[in-house]
């Protein structure tokens, strides 16, 4: 009985990866094992770099709470710790929006911490 190799199958998956680094440089595209390899890696990278733009993320809103903060003569570690004797929960993310988009709003939260 000869040998069942389900070529069918095996060209579908080589197409499928084949397909996902279409747009890459050179034999990254459409060689199959430099294709599957590069797929592969990518896939490593954008699991990392979700972890790492939350990170990033924070960061930058913690630079810009602290412009605006420094603004009213307040530096960003002095106000986090008032809000939080406060009880005032506000997270980075809304206070950098505050920050940036509603000056008066920051302003009044300043002021009621000071």
């Amino acid at each position: 009985m000869p040998r069942s190799v389900n070529s069918v199958a095996s060209r579908a998956r080589r197409k499928k990866i084949l397909k996902r680094t279409r747009g890459n440089f050179l034999s990254r595209k459409n060689v199959w094992t430099v294709a599957k390899n590069t797929y592969e890696k990518g896939l490593t990278y954008a699991y990392r770099d979700r972890k790492a733009k939350k990170r990033t993320f924070r960061a930058l809103w913690i630079q810009r709470i602290n412009a605006a903060a420094r603004q009213y003569g307040v530096t960003y570690s002095q106000l986090m710790g008032k809000l939080a004797k406060k009880n005032i929960s506000l997270n980075r993310k809304v206070l950098a929006d505050l920050a940036m988009n509603n000056p008066q709003a920051f302003e009044a939260i300043i002021n009621s911490v000071k």
